[in-house]
């Protein structure tokens, strides 16, 4: 990934096209992305952009679902779509002949659904077992907990997928209002990589998109939230396994130390041979699965330690969580625990540029938050100039916090940290 290789351009109606030639690749992957995500709804409107993001595979003005699906499958491609909290991608990923088939695709779905009454009332059935699935789903549902917790009364704490109640709520002219204030070319990002021409791209993306007409680039974003501690449950009897969520404040997507932070998360809970892993599972067999992970945020983010264990070992697993936050802020960790984390997640980042969907995501996520791209040699300058006393220094910040949350969903009857309380 260099400059040379990334091409950037605003077409005349405002739309931003971003380009990466990978030309020893067959394939091209081609995304639409829009700047809205849950974050941005008003709270009668949660779930709508996820709703959306379902309606405009079920037909447009020109094709019907059955036709969607043909189409994609006709290119020897794939297709799909996902809704995140700040933002929202429909995406193929196709030979690089079937480009312009793909292009075309796309801005027929984006610019020219139906919201057809029939197919959306289909759909709103399909979303509601969609989120009472998430009940059936512990290791999703302690994740909405937690958020619902943790930033209260903020979009950031509300589900994706909207509840029950807001689903239900949504009429075809409430959906279709909100998709004509949001779907301006203001708010989209084109964004391919893979065996293409800039200039073919362009030509043709202009051609599919240029009717697009600009738009107030209004947002219902409730603004900085402020993240609250203390301790959440949700009692499921019939769950084997208790489901824990701790959680602390991190720092938002564009901190400036997010490097040191990326290699403290590795080296606590995010391989195989971090502190985590080993103490947890290795050493004492308390969980299955247990990891750290950071979400990161325009204005805000936390970092998260998840662990699957039996009711009856939850107080153990958290002592052993404490032990090591309160470790790593105190000592700090070595430099060889530095040096391994930082290499696998350097090499997580090459193996990443053999695929031309992580290059697409990648380019487009940066373009979002940081308004440019970072070439690889930049990122892994970066990750070369983490440092033992930076990391300490970020473990330091993170793990002394005065808000703490832990969420926890099984039972939960047992567990003696929600009597007692949090502290690190």
């Amino acid at each position: 990934m260099t400059r040379e290789t990334i091409r950037k351009e605003i077409l005349p109606n405002g739309i931003t096209l971003l380009t990466e030639r990978m030309p020893h690749v067959r394939s091209v992957t081609l995304g639409v992305w829009l700047r809205r995500g849950s974050r941005h709804e008003p709270p009668g409107l949660n779930g709508a952009s996820h709703f959306i993001e379902h309606l405009v595979f079920k037909g447009t003005e020109n094709r019907s679902a059955r036709e969607i699906a043909l189409a994609v499958d006709a290119m020897g491609g794939q297709m799909d779509a996902f809704t995140s909290k700040e933002y929202t991608c429909f995406y193929a990923k196709v030979l690089d002949q079937s480009v312009p088939e793909a292009v075309d695709l796309l801005s027929d779905i984006v610019l020219r659904p139906l919201f057809d009454a029939t197919e959306l009332e289909r759909e709103r059935k399909v979303i509601v077992e969609e989120i009472r699935m998430v009940e059936d789903a512990p290791e999703e549902l302690v994740y909405d907990l937690f958020a619902n917790h943790f930033y209260p009364r903020h979009a950031l704490g509300r589900p994706i997928q909207g509840t029950e109640g807001t689903i239900r709520g949504l009429s075809r002219k409430r959906l279709l209002e909100y998709f004509r204030r949001i779907y301006v070319p203001e708010n989209l990002l084109i964004v391919a990589a893979g065996n293409l021409e800039h200039a073919r791209l362009s030509r043709l993306v202009r051609q599919a998109f240029g009717g697009m007409k600009t738009g107030a680039r209004r947002s219902a974003d409730a603004g900085r939230p402020r993240p609250r501690g203390g301790v959440v449950t949700r009692a499921k009897s019939e769950l084997e396994q208790l489901h824990l969520l701790l959680g602390v404040p991190a720092f938002p997507e564009r901190y400036a130390h997010r490097y040191p932070l990326f290699v403290l998360n590795a080296l606590l809970g995010g391989t195989m041979s971090s502190r985590l892993f080993q103490k947890v599972r290795e050493e004492r067999g308390l969980a299955y699965s247990v990891y750290s992970a950071v979400n990161a945020f325009r204005d805000s983010g936390v970092m998260m330690v998840y662990a699957g264990t039996s009711p009856d070992k939850g107080d153990e697993v958290l002592a052993v969580v404490r032990d090591e936050l309160r470790g790593l802020a105190s000592a700090g960790p070595s430099a060889r625990e530095v040096e391994i984390a930082k290499e696998h997640l350097k090499g997580s980042l090459m193996l990443s540029l053999e695929s031309t969907s992580s290059r697409m995501s990648n380019i487009a996520r940066q373009q979002i938050y940081h308004g440019r791209t970072f070439t690889m040699a930049e990122i892994l300058g970066r990750l070369d100039r983490v440092t033992r006393a930076s990391v300490h220094g970020v473990a330091k910040l993170v793990f002394r916090p005065r808000t703490i949350v832990l969420a926890a969903v099984g039972r939960t009857r047992a567990l003696r940290s929600v009597r007692a309380g949090l502290s690190l």
